[in-house]
């Protein structure tokens, strides 16, 4: 939550491998719908935002109450896993969008499409799309939208304006973008940063380029691998040609140093999203931007969700869920927060301009939830082998150790047999 999605991506295979040796209870669960237990990682200005409305809630539903549980993120797949063995699962736990193909199938948990198609005050097309895409496995609903984030730029504009660069505008291409990180690197300065440890923050960076040059991940029906393709050739060798030829990139190693360089003025533009805002000095003026397109101005979102294991609660597990997500309830956390709009309505109410008051470099994410998100990462079980597999390949061309052709031939041969079951 708020943080790089990458960091999603290994608490699912952790919590894939490691569920076999584990059969501990992690934390109360069950009861009845007079109490339901809820799992959430929520800390900082979140903890005091969620722990406020818990308060409200439970005063107006005496009958109804919710016990807050503190669940580190990254390990809540695992606890999940577990707690279906020892028999103690939590009435609702968030997920990292992530961990939902790790849980389907699963007896415990609960399949909301009824829930949600049934009850107009639900109003799921309110939702953003990638927020519902995600939640979405073989056309059921298994989650409940917590948080949705997407990759945006932000750039210095100190440094754009000793460069005597225009800044970035929503027309950009990537020759725009590519002449700008040229001119803003030298002196141990860079025009952009890029993750590059191999995760999911190095792939789903990659996913953007490849939608952006019009090109998909996997074909239609999720059998082959169909990055190995023109439109993957021209956002792999855009990579090659910053980082190999320009050296243009710094090559963050996943420990976010990225941050303090861009806070320090050595780092000029970074694709990243709303969760690093707030960690931007006071003194550091920048500005945000759609990412440069080809085709497209395509972004990549990566929600987070509301999932519920508890049958027995599930009563009152849902009248909370849907109140906690409603358009006035969730926009007065996210104002408290930060976070971005869940629903398009929350653009519409009265506070909304008080929440682009306090938050304004959150607009252009906003809009490009309903502008630029236009794709989604495959929900299938298949999806954290893949994206081991292109985040080497991603890596390999970033360090110049392959060239972009040979990089994207290799890894849609190991995709093709993951996908086939070898």
């Amino acid at each position: 939550m708020r943080q790089p999605s990458g960091r999603r991506i290994t608490a699912l295979v952790t919590g894939v491998a490691l569920v076999a040796g584990l059969s501990s209870a992690c934390g109360s669960g069950g009861g009845d719908a007079k109490k339901i237990t809820f799992w959430h990682g929520y800390t900082d200005v979140q903890i005091e935002a969620i722990t406020k409305l818990i308060g409200e809630w439970n005063g107006a539903h005496p009958d109804q109450k919710v016990d807050p549980v503190f669940s580190n993120n990254d390990n809540t797949l695992q606890k999940t896993l577990a707690s279906f063995v020892s028999g103690k699962a939590p009435s609702v736990a968030y997920q990292y969008g992530s961990s939902i193909t790790a849980l389907t199938g699963r007896h415990q948990t609960q399949d909301l499409t009824s829930l949600v198609k049934g009850d107009p005050a639900v109003d799921w097309n309110d939702f953003f799309p990638a927020a519902r895409q995600g939640a979405t496995v073989d056309n059921k609903i298994y989650g409940i939208p917590a948080l949705v984030d997407n990759l945006g730029l932000v750039y210095n504009k100190k440094l754009f304006d000793a460069a005597g660069l225009k800044y970035p505008t929503p027309d950009w291409t990537w020759d725009d973008f590519r002449n700008a990180a040229k001119k803003l690197s030298g002196n141990n300065k860079y025009g952009w940063a890029y993750v590059n440890d191999g995760t999911e923050d190095t792939v789903w960076r990659f996913l953007a380029l490849l939608w952006q040059a019009g090109g998909d991940l996997l074909d239609s029906a999720n059998k082959k691998a169909a990055f190995d393709s023109p439109a993957g050739q021209q956002a792999m060798q855009l990579l090659h040609d910053m980082s190999v030829t320009d050296k243009s990139v710094y090559l963050d190693t996943g420990d976010q140093q990225y941050l303090n360089l861009f806070n320090s003025g050595r780092i000029g533009m970074l694709w990243t999203g709303p969760w690093d805002l707030g960690q931007i000095n006071k003194d550091v003026s920048y500005g945000v931007q759609y990412l440069p397109g080809k085709a497209t101005h395509a972004t990549i979102s990566g929600p987070d969700y509301y999932m519920l294991f508890d049958k027995k609660a599930q009563k009152t597990a849902w009248a909370f869920l849907k109140w906690l997500t409603s358009p006035q309830i969730h926009l007065r956390y996210a104002t408290q927060t930060g976070d971005l709009p869940l629903r398009a309505s929350e653009e519409k109410l009265p506070e909304y301009k008080d929440y682009l008051a306090k938050y304004p470099g959150n607009k252009v994410f906003i809009d490009n939830l309903g502008k630029n998100v236009t794709k989604a990462r495959p929900n299938i079980k298949q999806y954290p082998q893949i994206s081991q597999v292109l985040g080497t390949a991603v890596q390999a061309v970033l360090l110049g150790k392959k060239q972009p052709q040979a990089a994207l031939a290799d890894a849609a041969k190991q995709v093709d047999d993951i996908l086939a079951g070898s």
